[in-house]
């Protein structure tokens, strides 16, 4: 038995040492606090090598016995030039700040270490789980036998929904040999939508041609009748249409597709019809947006990401189903874990069988702290000011006439586009798309904002994606101001902007 003085820094988290081990919390903590509150700009501008350098000189091997050290070490290597997504200048990709409640409740469930697997590891934690997933699919309106389970993130929630979809459709055809049947699968999915449906179709086995590519509209959503007429082409060349992925929040536009038609079309073809919503899932807490989810009620299944719209840390995630008895295909009893009997004696299923994870962590706590403190209208609150924002800015920018934007928000993402004053110069489309690629590149490099980019009919087009509604619209217009003079700069050059380092002392070459 350790001694009752050995140090923190070498103990394990027992009775012994809960008041210590949540002292080493607060100090932790604390130091992440400060460094958020003493945050100037979104990323110092730090550069792979120094940073690279610095991790790599650290001997693991020698450890330094002392929690305050290790504070220390990681603040030099990683707070000082951490990513703010808080901050008003981060606005690259799907990443949000953060409720308060839910930086609460992962210490406790880091503390307590629960594992969502089985009723004997996690009891209570189980049942709150199963009680968030049960009020979503109410707010999804997905019915009294619907179901779910909370995943790591949108990549598995989609994966393990064609899972089910593709295991059904197997079910449904038990005269075809199975390999032959996974040649035949196909899947129907918009241009805009998430790649890990690409990702799923791979991972489950299915021909390297399973997905099928529906065109979209000028809004970016997915044209109905072209998906009609892909069902019907691959019905005629004697494969197995099999499922539809219907987008509530592209990545890249925020466009949602229209679920009522689509929703037709899958009664009408026999397909399962899975709602990608884990961008526009915050809508199902919208007092005023909710009706943009029309057509979410008729899905089989849906992906919902808690960490994008509902304000959640890093992982908070989850697929819910219509029927719940869809979920039979993932599961499989164990002996030493789960076994059939479980479930007959105690008079309660193991969340194991529901899951493609086996240890899991008790992330839905987070989301239970969050709607207990600030309710599911004060959520809806903050995505809806997301969206107004976003709208706000692609009104001003459509009257600046350095910038053109590609669709009109209908979440919180704006997609636009430099352009030279010089109208002639305009259709110098690799210079622009140069000009472009390094005015977001020079913001990132300088610390000055975190922008993203996409591709749109070739073309290099930047991206805001808004998920933090305390920012104000002039802190965007100075963005976008700072992204026109470096584009203008590298347009005039007639040549990528190329930064060698950034002015400070906190960015990079000091880390070592």
């Amino acid at each position: 038995m350790l001694p009752d003085e050995t140090p923190t820094a070498l103990s394990l988290l027992t009775a012994r040492t809960a008041n210590a081990c949540a002292a080493a919390v607060v100090g932790s903590a604390s130091a992440a606090s400060a460094a958020l509150a003493g945050a100037a700009r979104p990323f110092t501008g730090a550069r792979p090598e120094p940073l690279g350098r610095a991790v790599a000189e650290v001997d693991l091997d020698a450890p330094l016995g002392d929690l305050d050290l290790v504070i220390a070490e990681v603040e030099r290597l990683w707070l000082r030039d951490a990513v703010w997504f808080h901050h008003p200048r981060y606005v690259a990709h799907l990443n949000c700040p953060v409720a308060v409640p839910a930086v609460a409740a992962e210490a406790m469930l880091a503390t307590v270490n629960a594992s969502l697997d089985t009723w004997d590891q996690s009891a209570g934690a189980m049942l709150i789980e199963r009680r968030l997933v049960e009020w979503t699919a109410e707010r999804a309106g997905l019915g009294p036998d619907a179901d779910g389970i909370f995943t790591s993130g949108g990549t598995q929630s989609n994966l393990q929904a064609l899972l089910l979809a593709r295991d059904e459709m197997l079910a449904a055809h038990p005269e075809l040999p199975r390999a032959e049947a996974l040649t035949r699968l196909r899947v129907f999915t918009s241009e805009a939508s998430h790649f890990s449906i690409e990702r799923a179709a791979a991972l489950l086995g299915l021909a390297p041609d399973a997905v099928v590519t529906v065109h979209t509209d000028d809004a970016r959503r997915m044209c109905v009748g072209a998906l009609v007429e892909e069902v019907s082409a691959q019905r005629a060349a004697g494969n197995l249409p099999c499922a539809v992925v219907a987008t509530a929040g592209t990545t890249d536009f925020g466009s949602i597709g229209p679920l009522t038609e689509i929703a037709d079309v899958a009664l009408a073809h026999d397909l399962w019809l899975h709602v990608d919503a884990a961008y526009g899932c915050g809508l199902l807490a919208s007092v005023t947006r909710r009706h943009l989810l029309t057509g979410i009620d008729r899905a089989d299944s849906v992906t919902v990401d808690f960490h994008k719209s509902f304000f959640q840390p890093v992982s908070s995630s989850a697929v819910l189903v219509r029927d719940r008895t869809t979920l039979r295909h993932v599961t499989i009893h164990a002996d030493y874990l789960n076994p059939v009997e479980h479930a007959e004696r105690r008079g309660i299923g193991d969340q194991v069988d529901k899951s493609l994870q086996t240890t899991r962590r008790f992330d839905a706590l987070k989301l239970w702290f969050t709607l207990r403190a600030m309710g599911a209208d004060r959520v809806g609150e903050l995505f809806d000011g997301a969206i107004d924002l976003a709208a706000a800015l692609a009104r001003h920018l459509r009257l600046d006439p350095r910038f053109t934007v590609a669709v009109d928000p209908v979440l919180s993402t704006v997609v636009f586009r430099w352009l030279p004053e010089e109208r002639a110069d305009r259709e110098d489309v690799l210079r622009v798309d140069a000009a472009n690629t390094a005015a977001r590149e020079a913001v990132m490099a300088l610390g000055e904002a975190v922008v993203a980019s996409t591709k749109l009919d070739g073309e290099t087009w930047l991206k805001f994606t808004i998920l933090n509604p305390t920012v104000e619209l002039r802190e965007l217009v100075e963005v976008c101001d700072l992204l026109a003079a470096h584009a203008e700069d590298a347009f005039d050059d007639g040549r990528e902007l190329v930064t060698s380092g950034v002015a400070g002392s906190s960015a990079g070459e000091e880390v070592a």
